[in-house]
């Protein structure tokens, strides 16, 4: 189906939250497992490429357990503020839990909708978002937030995973998405979640698309790159 015609995932917002409820003391584990521990290295290349220093204030969208957060809260150190933002109560309490550095911000957390984010208009330095996209209604919506809640000048910065369009990396995406990883989720009492992974990724936009999109919701100098493997996307848009 065309990209125009996929506005944003199709699974209710209910089912996403309680989906995510239920995987949560999974959900750092099998990150690990599934990218064999490149997660990590993912997420500190978004965090890179916020451009934050010490000081600076930032809000985490889709912030999960806080792994992005956390790198966040490392880079503006313990002068800066970090908001993380999710739906999942289950998710936040895993985030609550973890601690950060002395020398680091300390995050605060609240749970709310990434389309109806409850922050004020132009507050931060930056907004990420890391495999978060994906997951809700309205990707059009939820980019136009990120952007609001952003400065002008400041950075919106889209992490998500992503099949490659031809060759061997789309065939290696499509076995690991479509096949492995619902059976590693089934080995570990997450089946339903993880046969969703594979399906929202499939119906994700191309990277193109999300560009376009990105650009549509006020950001500017949008451009976006591969990270290796290849199965993942980061995207960077600054507000005008």
């Amino acid at each position: 189906m065309p990209d125009s015609a996929r506005p944003g995932n199709r699974v209710a917002r209910a089912e996403v939250r309680s989906m995510f409820d239920r995987i949560a003391p999974l959900y750092d584990a099998m990150n690990t497992v599934m990218t064999a521990g490149l997660d990590a290295r993912w997420r500190r290349a978004a965090a890179a490429a916020t451009r934050l220093g010490p000081g600076d204030a930032a809000v985490d969208v889709a912030c999960g357990s806080g792994a992005l957060t956390r790198e966040l809260a490392r880079r503006v150190s313990a002068t800066g503020t970090v908001i993380g933002v999710d739906i999942s109560e289950r998710m936040l309490e895993r985030a609550r839990g973890r601690r950060t550095p002395e020398d680091a911000a300390s995050p605060h957390y609240l749970h709310a909708d990434a389309l109806a984010l409850p922050l004020p208009d132009a507050n931060a330095d930056a907004a990420t978002i890391a495999f978060g996209l994906r997951n809700v209604s309205d990707y059009a919506a939820c980019l136009a937030e990120l952007c609001r809640v952003v400065r002008p000048g400041g950075r919106v910065v889209v992490l998500e995973l992503a099949t490659p369009e031809r060759g061997v990396g789309r065939l290696v995406a499509a076995t690991w998405f479509g096949r492995v990883v619902p059976v590693l989720g089934r080995l570990v009492g997450g089946g339903s979640a993880y046969r969703y992974l594979a399906e929202s990724v499939a119906g994700y936009p191309n990277p193109s698309t999300v560009a376009a999109t990105m650009s549509a919701a006020g950001l500017q100098h949008v451009r976006w790159r591969r990270l290796w493997p290849g199965l993942v996307t980061i995207h960077v848009g600054e507000r005008g």
